[in-house]
């Protein structure tokens, strides 16, 4: 089947190329200047605000995968993010409408979810209509314009938190410093996630399976921090333990690095979405889907391989 993927050469795309390429998919894929895509596909440069090379990537291709997004916390230009995640998922429906393309699976995120704090999240979850980021506002927006479009079918996938090889960034931050003995403060938070490798196969099993108009929520085990510690020791043997931050310090240390004028890595946004945290319930994608989780030993395990393979620890 000829496919065609946003995001290549991002954390879910190239883990999702890799696994097209591996079941003899016929693979394109979106890539920016300066990335080097998968060897077996044939790229395309452009990105999601380019619609000419959209049209380039989607012509004959039979599903098409829009990966592709801006996910950050804390952004100094909130504004870059609404055009990549909302307009740009625009382009691609419409560049896929034009090229007459069957399917658009949709990366969505667990962010759109929008479940109360302390509450189970499911695809049937009423979102409670207040959004903990600018990336969970511009997500549920791209989430809502793509399952509404009309001339092509679209089913969404909600990764929860990404974690395996190949991811140390984001929340893989908090792994890698805990893994090197570093992680000094910590937040006693629950959070959800998915293995990366359980995130590509859903997207491909979203392609054959997946109810059109439907979301379907990929996560495979939720827990706290310190028990992610617990696990990660389970791989490594004994670490360092973090000292968790009293609840009441959060919203000052928010505050403050929200005032200052230089990126930082806490502010006021990223306390709320530690605070809140996610518990969320990927069984629909097992049930429908047909999607097995990986253990979150054996994916602590494995990443910690790739740490070691990349030089980071």
């Amino acid at each position: 089947m000829k496919v065609a993927v946003t995001g290549g050469t991002g954390v879910v795309g190239t883990a999702l190329v890799a696994a097209l390429v591996a079941e003899g998919h016929d693979v394109s894929a979106l890539v920016r200047e300066g990335s080097a895509p998968h060897p077996d596909v044939r790229p395309v440069r452009g990105d999601l605000l380019d619609p000419e090379s959209i049209d380039h990537l989607t012509n004959g291709a039979e599903v098409v995968f829009n990966v592709a997004g801006v996910n950050e916390l804390c952004p100094r230009r909130p504004d870059i993010m609404w055009q990549v995640n909302v307009v740009g998922t625009r382009n691609v429906l419409r560049s896929a409408v034009r090229s007459g393309v069957r399917r658009v699976v949709h990366t969505s995120s667990a962010v759109t979810i929008g479940e109360a704090k302390g509450e189970v999240g499911t695809e049937r979850t009423v979102h409670g209509g207040r959004h903990l980021s600018h990336y969970a506002r511009t997500k549920t927006e791209a989430e809502r314009l793509a399952l509404a479009f009309e001339g092509l079918e679209v089913v969404a996938v909600n990764p929860s938190s990404v974690q395996g090889p190949g991811r140390a960034t984001g929340t893989g931050k908090i792994l890698l410093a805990s893994a090197r003995g570093r992680l000094r403060l910590a937040v006693d938070t629950v959070f959800s996630l998915v293995d990366i490798e359980d995130c590509a196969r859903g997207h491909i099993l979203a392609a054959s399976r997946g109810e059109p108009g439907e979301r379907y929520i990929l996560s495979g085990a939720t827990l706290s921090t310190a028990r992610a510690i617990e696990v990660l020791e389970l791989v490594m043997g004994p670490l360092p333990r973090p000292t968790f931050l009293p609840d009441w310090v959060l919203p000052v240390a928010g505050a403050i690095g929200s005032l200052l004028p230089l990126p930082v890595p806490v502010c006021a946004e990223s306390v709320r979405v530690a605070r809140h945290g996610h518990r969320l319930d990927g069984s629909r994608a097992t049930r429908e889907l047909g999607l097995t989780y990986t253990p979150i030993e054996e994916t602590f395990r494995r990443t910690v391989d790739w740490f070691r393979e990349s030089g980071l620890l």
